[in-house]
Parts: structure tokens; sequence; C-alpha cells
């Protein structure tokens, strides 16, 4: 009977200490992130369950026995629950039927001049997009002066990244060195995939290249309208990070900014990999903000890098689609890794919806995937996308911002990834928390304070 009554008064005593704890621990994590509502969530649940399982122990009635029963099984059923591992993935992994035409790409046609053959030519072609491209041309644009959010220092800055990114262009393809290196693929692979880490990237990966992963033609630059043609063996792709800090700001200038920064780190790397595979003798051109021949995603995809989730973006493990991506196609003999289908990423968007809840433009799908292609994937509509980002002067973000997975790369951030990748249980009730902690509609944080000039 001793040992019992002390059972009754210990464990919830101790249980109460530790959930007092861990919150405590989780709105710490959540002060050091900048996110205060997390914070004071947590901040109170573990007031709330200190009190009700720390006071249960000093409660000496004929019934607390079983409310400390039934407070720990109000803890241990969801434990037991978030066990059961996902049932195995039936489908299969998605290969698209045919290729997209970069010149059909908003990027593409907000280059188009009025007045232009070019211009009449697409347009004669595509009869149907002339009224929809006019709304967008009726804003002030990307980066103007007059749009929603403009702001001189950091549209300012944005510009002149994008222009020196630009300036990067000639250098994605160049003259291979007539001596060929004689090279051994696994060690080459190797160096190349460690390089890159040294370089900074959240992470690389190694394909080879397939027909669905080149535009079918050329949409931007001189060679506009010509034929993609597969010109190489291997395809490299690599993320890297875009600041929560900046990302958290969008749709605001910030978000821009580092949009911006985060294409030219992507693209210093990629140019830098090529030369180094062409100074080995092998062909290598680097694909970048501008001057693509490959849909990145894609790539980065088969690469093994993530998958395409419900925003049309890559959603990578780590940091969910709050990456940029860097593509080096190349002939160099490589080793390709195995890539695994992570059904778990597009389960999750299936019931998660948040950037599509979010989104100021309703660009993004609340509906289930759709046959796109021969591919079950969702789409966004690219044209309201575009035409928001053209009133407001950014490209917006706001639905990256948003994205469960796009939480910092932490311990506690991390045991949820993995958890949402074990269990469909736990999915639910990691969507559930996120609601709770961080908003079903979060707000934009303010612009940082050296920023604001």
């Amino acid at each position: 009977m001793n040992v019992l009554f002390i059972i009754y008064k210990a464990v919830p005593f101790l249980t109460g200490i530790l959930l007092a704890l861990f919150f405590s621990y989780f709105a710490f994590a959540s002060w050091k992130e900048n996110e205060h509502r997390a914070m004071r969530q947590a901040l109170l649940l573990a007031l709330v369950l200190a009190i009700i399982y720390i006071g249960i122990a000093f409660i000496n009635q004929p019934w607390q026995p079983y409310v400390t029963g039934l407070l720990l099984v109000l803890i241990l059923l969801p434990i037991i629950f978030f066990l059961i591992p996902r049932k195995k993935n039936t489908e299969a992994i998605p290969h698209a039927n045919g290729r997209i035409d970069e010149r059909d790409i908003m990027f593409s046609r907000n280059r188009l001049e009025p007045g232009s053959e070019r211009f009449e030519n697409y347009y004669h072609s595509h009869p149907e997009k002339r009224a929809v491209d006019n709304r967008f041309r009726e804003l002030p644009g990307l980066l103007k002066k007059g749009s929603a959010f403009y702001e001189p220092f950091s549209f300012t800055f944005a510009d002149a990244t994008f222009e020196l990114t630009k300036k990067l262009h000639p250098f994605v393809d160049g003259a291979v060195d007539e001596h060929r290196r004689k090279i051994n693929p696994e060690k080459t692979s190797t160096f190349i995939l460690g390089w890159l880490k040294q370089a900074g990237v959240v992470a690389a990966g190694i394909s080879e290249l397939k027909e669905e992963h080149l535009y079918s033609h050329i949409g931007r630059g001189k060679d506009f309208g010509k034929e993609v043609h597969k010109e190489h063996r291997y395809v490299i792709a690599f993320t890297v990070e875009m600041s929560k800090t900046m990302m958290d700001a969008a749709p605001y200038g910030p978000t821009v900014m580092e949009s911006a920064w985060q294409y030219l780190r992507a693209a210093t790397i990629a140019v830098q990999l090529a030369e180094y595979i062409r100074e080995l003798g092998y062909r290598a051109r680097a694909h970048i903000d501008g001057n693509y021949r490959v849909v990145c995603p894609l790539v980065a995809r088969d690469a093994g890098l993530g998958e395409i989730g419900r925003m049309g973006l890559l959603m990578t493990p780590e940091l969910g689609p709050r990456v940029r991506i860097g593509v080096v196609t190349t002939d160099i003999p490589l080793i390709p890794g195995k890539r695994e289908y992570d059904f778990s990423v597009i389960d999750f968007c299936e019931m998660c919806k948040k950037c599509a809840v979010v989104c100021p433009s309703s660009a993004i799908s609340q509906k289930p995937r759709r046959e796109i292609n021969g591919v079950l994937r969702w789409q966004i509509n690219q044209e309201a996308c575009f035409t928001y980002w053209c009133r407001i002067g950014t490209d917006c973000g706001r639905c990256v911002a948003v994205c469960p997975y796009a939480h910092p790369d932490s311990f506690l951030h991390n045991m949820v990834r993995k958890g949402i990748r074990y269990s469909r249980n736990f999915a639910r009730f990691a969507l559930w928390m996120d609601d709770f902690f961080y908003g079903r509609k979060p707000k934009p944080k303010p612009t940082p304070e050296w920023m604001k000039g």
C-alpha cells in the first residue's frame, strides 16, 4: 500500500516536472528563433500541465489514483498511437511524359516586348494567354517603384544582386581543356559532393540526366525558341539555404533580397564547379537564374534532394521549400545516387494545405493532386502568382515562410520531421501542433531593424 501510495504521488509529480521542462525548453528554443507566439504557447502549456500533474500529486482523495491513471493514459496512448508506422507506399515514382516549354513560363512571357516580332508570334500561337498577361503588364512590376511594397534599400540591393547573377551568364559554359584527365568516377563523385558541402550547400546529389529534365525550347536570351537537346549524361544538383529571418518577413522586401542573394550563391557555386570539370577535360554547363536548360526542381528531385510539394517547389527533408537550387550538367563519368521516393512529404502536403490557405493570390490549389503530363501532382496558377508579384514588387514567398517543413534545422524540428516520415498519425498531430504554436495563418514578421534605414 505504501509503495502504491508513493507511485500515485511520484508518477504525476515527475510527469509534471518533465512536461514543464520539455515545454520550457521548447519556449526557449522558440524565443531564440524569434517565434514569440510559439514561445507564449509553450510557456502556457508548461505552466498548465505542471499545475495539473503536480497538483494531482498533492491531492489526498480516494479518487486520486484514478485521476493519476487517466492522466498517464492521456500521455501514453498518443505515444503508442504515434509508434504505428506508415503503411508501405505503393505509389510509383513519378516520371513526366514530355517536356516543359520554357517559353510558357511567366519569367519568359514577362520578357516579351510588346510590339516586337517575338511578342506577336508568341501570342499568335497562344492567344488564350494574351489577356491574362496584359493584367501583369498593367502593374508596376518586380522591384519597380510604385509597387505596393516598394522600399529602396532592399529592392535596390535585390536588383543589383540579380544584375550580378546576369553577369555570370557568359561563364555557364566554356572551352574544355584539350588534355582530358583520366578519373575514377567514384572518387570524382565523392570529391564533387564533398566540395559542395564545403562550399556551404545544404545537400547535393547526382543523377543521370533524363529527357524530362530538359526544357523543350529555350525561353530567354538570344537563343529564344531554339530546341534544347540532351548533350550531357549526368546532372549534379544542390540546394542552398534561404535565411529564415529574411523569409519570415515575406512578402515584403527582405524576401526578394534573400531570394536574389541565394540565386547568386547557387550561381557562383555552379559556375565554379562547371569550370573545374571543364579543366579536367570534360564538358559541363552551369544552370543559373535566367539561364537554364533544365527544370531545376525535377532535377533536384531525381538527385534525391526532395519531393515536389503542393506549392510546386522542391520540398527538402532539411528545410522544406526554404532553399534555392543549383545545377550542373556534365559528361564527366560519375556515380548517380539512388533516389528513394519519400511519399510522406506528399502525404503531409495532402493534409496540410497551409501554403494554399495563406497564399495572397489564391494561386495554390487546396484540391487533391491530379494527373498532368502523366504525373499525379499539384500545379499552381502561375499567372495569378506572378501577377501578384508584379503588384507588390517582390517574389512574395509567403508559402515558403509558413510551411511546417521550413522551420530551422534544429534538434526539435528534426525530431518532428523524422516523426512525420515514420508515422502518419504523428504527421496529423504535428500539423495540429504547428497550427497551435505558430498559427494557421501566421502573420509576416517585421523587417529586420538594420534594413529599415
